[in-house]
């Protein structure tokens, strides 16, 4: 998947929030989105996945897909280009500000989001929540989580699903050393070859990008 912003720009009201962005990000690579708290980082990553719309300025989404040849898959491969209402089946995002549905046990929740986005493959929802350390609260509602094991969820539903494309805002939020660690790892065993969008300004979350943009540079 690629995602490419074109002279892209979002205000409120009077403000601009950033303005003439030109970039492409692809699949493989990861980025890191950076600039203090308030600097509209998370609106840039938001509007990157197509969750806010651009006051100017636009964003397009490619997808890579495998050229067929009889019942022989070969390496060539075309691309597609799909519109912005649609590229959320190929995008994943975990942040602070998004609501779980806390009535659900965390069980009942990732079986609801498996019904619009599936779960990688060969990863069962019991697996899911082992790995994330949620195994011993499996059966008890989220509204009785600590706002911690509430962000291992989101990290959970966000990282585990089949998409080519990770949106993180600030993953770290709420987590103990011990949870920062469990984001570190996750990362390392599932995020290999998809696109990673890191919101953040605290290099324990992003440390592993490899490609740094700094908000500060879209201001004008």
């Amino acid at each position: 998947m690629k995602i490419s912003l074109t002279n892209a720009g979002k205000r409120f009201n009077r403000e601009w929030i950033f303005r003439k962005v030109d970039y492409q990000f692809i699949e493989g690579e990861s980025y890191a989105i950076t600039g203090p708290n308030g600097s509209g980082k998370s609106t840039l990553l938001q509007a990157i996945g197509g969750a806010i719309a651009l006051s100017e300025g636009e964003a397009q989404y490619t997808i890579e897909i495998p050229a067929t040849h009889g019942n022989q898959t070969t390496p060539s491969q075309y691309t597609r280009q799909i519109e912005a209402d649609h590229a959320f089946r190929k995008i994943a995002i975990a942040a602070p500000y998004l609501e779980l549905i806390e009535e659900m046990t965390v069980t009942e929740f990732l079986q609801f989001h498996h019904q619009f986005k599936p779960f990688l493959p060969q990863v069962s929802i019991k697996q899911i929540i082992d790995t994330v350390g949620l195994s011993k609260a499996a059966n008890k509602q989220i509204r009785f989580y600590s706002s911690g094991m509430k962000q291992r969820v989101k990290l959970a539903q966000a990282i585990f699903s089949d998409v080519s494309c990770l949106l993180l805002d600030e993953p770290c939020t709420n987590l103990d050393a011990e949870g920062i660690a469990l984001y570190q790892q996750l990362i390392a065993a599932y995020g290999g070859g998809r696109l990673i969008i890191v919101s953040s300004n605290d290099p324990q979350e992003y440390s592993f990008c490899e490609h740094r943009i700094s908000i500060w540079d879209y201001k004008l």
